[in-house]
């Protein structure tokens, strides 16, 4: 029987607006509530728990944005990589995580010292093809972390170019899901990054997103064998996915998205296996 998948969440008990650094921001600083925020993270660990290990990390105080655990790093197996944020906003968030990992047992395996890298907001691993990353680029990950995570996990890593700020994590217009389906916002990709999509996904395995399920973030999703907990889905979509033998399940994480996240990026999966 195959073991229950583990996902780290850390509770917003410190989230809030309090910076702009990505479009979703603008106009929500001092605009959150904190007892709504919490009820939502509640409802998704509630949901999410049903069909893995919920694992908390404990939050800091001075670091909102804490609460979105899958820009804490990438995990491959029992390495980890820490993320090296782009914004002073958020680089406080970097030993917390890191101590986290520490004692936790993982090793910590570092990406050069000039390269930024967002963690699993920017790189998720394909569910067909073993060993295969996706990375985006373009607004907060440098694309000299592809080589580098290549060289340093020994996988297979496909740089995708990200197009439109609204769309500032690769996680947040792409999402793969079991068995090689892909669920994605074509118009968040420059070309050459919708090339390669297409290159590497068979065309009956891509799940193509219009620009309003993707301003509702239902590529922000997290996938848990034939499980995808999002946001909100329209019919059209919830009935694509549903078709490919997909269970769908909407949490509404409004609260969040005035923060630019939902679901996918409130989780972090630790145990990627290295051997797959």
């Amino acid at each position: 029987m195959a073991e229950t998948m583990r996902i780290l969440m850390c509770a917003p008990t410190f989230f809030e607006v309090s910076y702009v650094i990505n479009p979703w921001m603008t106009g929500h600083v001092h605009d959150t509530s904190r007892e709504r925020s919490q009820r939502q993270w509640d409802a998704l660990r509630d949901t999410v728990s049903r069909h893995a290990d919920v694992v908390q990390q404990p939050p800091a105080e001075g670091w909102p944005d804490m609460t979105f655990t899958a820009n804490a790093g990438l995990v491959f197996g029992n390495t980890f990589v820490p993320s090296r944020f782009r914004y002073a906003e958020r680089q406080g968030e970097e030993p917390h995580d890191r101590a986290w990992f520490e004692r936790h047992g993982f090793d910590i395996v570092e990406l050069p010292g000039d390269v930024f890298f967002e963690g699993a907001g920017d790189a998720l691993f394909d569910r067909g093809v073993a060993r295969r990353l996706w990375m985006g680029h373009g607004h907060r990950s440098d694309p000299a972390a592809a080589p580098a995570l290549a060289r340093l996990l020994d996988v297979e890593v496909l740089p995708l170019k990200l197009a439109d700020p609204r769309f500032y994590h690769l996680d947040t217009c792409f999402c793969p899901l079991a068995d090689g389906y892909t669920l994605y916002f074509p118009a968040a990709f420059d070309a050459a990054a919708l090339a390669s999509i297409e290159q590497h996904v068979p065309p009956g395995q891509r799940i193509v997103v219009d620009e309003h399920d993707a301003l509702d973030f239902a590529c922000n999703a997290v996938n848990l064998g034939r499980v995808v907990i999002l946001n909100r889905a329209s019919a059209g979509l919830r009935s694509r996915l549903e078709g490919a033998g997909f269970m769908v399940i909407e949490v509404a994480l409004d609260e969040f998205m005035k923060s630019g996240g939902a679901a996918k990026c409130l989780t972090l999966k630790l145990d990627e296996a290295a051997g797959a």
